[in-house]
């Protein structure tokens, strides 16, 4: 389905105490978060089509984009995101509180488990993940900064979620909550019914709903407010034991004592 960049209409050019709403920079914005966003190099025809940009703003914007080392072509005529894009990201973080304080635990939790340990926000009805420290084994997690996946589908978006009524749930996630693996929760009564015993257990354990072949434990980071970030251990399966996931949790609770505190 092709998406339409929004721009302001006559009724609505003003908003926000009188803000008057800037359709180029809507569609600057709209075309890097689709670079971000993709896979691979995207052609002109792609970012303008899917967009639902005219080709000659399309080609302005990312002309603009390129001489401005926030996009790069890489020779055959496709465009990606560029570096100046990694530096705004890498400032985000930085400067980032719940970064700053999360990683000196972080770094302790990833040494006492040897496990690959991962920061996330909720954004919509998506996590971002913020920090990851890697797991010192061969087989290991990888999830960059910056990476979105679902939250329903993922250990840190359903330890998020659970703390949130379940009618604000219900009005963030998407009419389909599309699977990322065939153990992904996509009917809504079961949804709601495991964000409960969630809340009730006081963590959240991805069993294999994200990716195949991994479980994710996860804990809330709670400021004093229903929280928005949250804490994982991701573990490859075959490394688990029922006393090594009762090791794992007791590990992320104290972990987020300290960074709570």
């Amino acid at each position: 389905m092709t998406k339409h960049v929004p721009g302001p209409s006559p009724e609505s050019a003003e908003s926000g105490g009188g803000v008057r709403s800037v359709k180029s920079a809507e569609r600057t914005i709209a075309v890097l978060e689709y670079l971000c966003s993709a896979t691979r190099a995207c052609s002109l025809r792609e970012v303008t089509t899917e967009l639902g940009l005219p080709r000659a703003s399309g080609y302005a914007l990312l002309t603009t984009l390129l001489n401005t080392g926030w996009v790069e072509a890489d020779g055959t005529g496709r465009y990606r995101i560029g570096i100046r894009a990694l530096r705004a990201g890498a400032a985000y973080v930085e400067r980032d509180d719940v970064v700053q304080r999360a990683q000196p635990v972080m770094n302790e939790l990833n040494i006492e488990l040897g496990e690959t340990i991962h920061l996330a926000r909720l954004d919509g009805a998506e996590i971002v993940y913020l920090a990851t420290n890697i797991s010192r084994h061969s087989l290991a997690v990888v999830s960059r900064p910056g990476r979105r996946l679902s939250s329903w589908a993922t250990g840190l978006g359903k330890v998020i979620l659970a703390w949130r009524s379940w009618e604000e749930v219900d009005e963030l996630l998407p009419e389909t909550l599309e699977p990322r693996t065939a153990n992904t929760i996509t009917d809504r009564p079961a949804l709601r019914a495991e964000l409960e015993e969630i809340r009730r257990r006081g963590h959240a354990v991805d069993e294999q709903e994200s990716t195949i072949g991994l479980r994710c434990f996860a804990v809330p980071l709670d400021f004093g407010t229903a929280p928005n970030e949250a804490l994982s251990c991701s573990v490859p399966v075959v490394r688990l034991s029922p006393d090594r996931e009762q090791e794992i949790v007791a590990a992320l609770l104290g972990a987020r004592a300290r960074i709570v505190h």
